[in-house]
C-alpha cells in the first residue's frame, strides 16, 4: 500500500472497527505468508493453505480499500 493510504488507515483505525480488525486480519496473513514464503518447499497442504492465506488477504485488501474510497468521497462532499 502507498504512504498515504497507510497515513489514512492509521488515522482511521481507532474510530473503525471494521477497519481495524480487517488491517490486523491483513498484517496478520502478511506474516503467514512470509514464513511460508521463506520455505524452500511446501507440502501440498502448505501450498494449498498459502493460496488461501492469499486469497483471503486479498479479499480484505479489498475492503479495506472500500473502506477508504468511502470516506474520501465523504470528505470530498464537505
Amino acid at each position: 500500500m502507498e504512504e498515504t493510504e497507510l497515513q489514512m488507515i492509521r488515522r482511521l483505525i481507532p474510530k473503525n472497527q471494521e477497519l481495524k480488525k480487517l488491517w490486523d486480519e491483513h498484517m496478520d496473513y502478511e506474516e503467514k505468508l512470509d514464513q511460508l514464503n521463506k520455505r524452500r518447499y511446501l507440502s501440498t497442504e502448505e501450498e494449498i493453505r498459502r493460496k488461501e492465506i492469499q486469497k483471503l488477504k486479498l479479499r480484505g485488501k479489498d475492503r479495506i480499500e472500500e473502506i477508504l474510497r468511502s470516506y474520501r468521497e465523504n470528505v470530498d462532499s464537505y
